[in-house]
């Protein structure tokens, strides 16, 4: 199998690709992770990675005056995105590349915070996101988008429209997040976004609970998403 680099751009060190991780690494990716904060984490071509990643993070595209990386990374992801190279957003992630495909961003007025369904699109159900059709997924976020031009919406929930997009075979945003892992590794999420979590009123007791009884099935059918369309994608 020959090796292929894909870089993830990391805003928070717990919100990294978690379950994903594994079958990046059985399709024959190296995994490099970029780290907002380090002068140099951008410094790359943004063409020559096989995949970019770009994960979530507790800040809104719209807030890069206070965020001047937030830039930078639309910048990146332009380059990128003109070349249709695959690329991956998720949260935040999703977000930047909407906004670098010229769509806008902003506040919901919803903290949508927890596990539940998607509701499917008829491309959304022919998609690798097809996998995820009898699970519930966390969601975890404020913020939403218009639809880029020339993409497709794949999924929904009652509350928020768009949750996932796709254009073409190479470039897909996923506002909500199937790569988080329970257990252990989710108590840093809990921990991490306490403000958040209390702000909005959320049950942690119940959050931690719903994670444990449902992050299983969430994590096997995120595998088998993300290892389809990494099998699709046009490097």
């Amino acid at each position: 199998m020959t090796e292929k680099m894909a870089v993830a751009i990391r805003h928070v060190h717990f919100e990294d690709l978690g379950t994903f991780a594994e079958p990046l690494s059985a399709a024959g990716f190296t995994i490099e992770y970029r780290d907002v904060g380090h002068a140099d984490y951008l410094s790359f071509d943004p063409l020559e990675p096989d995949l970019v990643v770009v994960l979530g993070g507790p800040i809104g595209v719209y807030e890069d005056a206070a965020y001047p990386f937030v830039a930078d990374e639309i910048a990146m992801l332009q380059t990128r995105l003109a070349a249709d190279r695959p690329t991956l957003g998720i949260c935040l992630g999703a977000q930047l590349i909407a906004r670098a495909l010229g769509a806008r961003v902003y506040s919901s007025s919803i903290k949508e915070i927890g596990f539940s369904p998607l509701r499917f699109s008829a491309t959304g159900l022919a998609s690798p996101l097809r996998h995820l059709a009898d699970v519930s997924v966390l969601h975890w976020h404020g913020d939403t988008y218009d639809l880029p031009s020339g993409a497709d919406l794949l999924v929904s929930t009652p509350q928020i429209e768009q949750q996932a997009f796709r254009r073409g075979r190479n470039v897909l945003g996923l506002q909500f997040h199937p790569e988080a892992e329970t257990g252990a590794a989710f108590e840093r999420w809990l921990v991490g976004h306490a403000c958040e979590l209390s702000a909005a009123a959320v049950n942690v007791a119940n959050l931690r609970a719903d994670a444990e009884r449902l992050g299983p099935s969430l994590k096997h059918a995120a595998v088998a998403m993300i290892g389809a369309w990494l099998e699709q994608i046009d490097g």
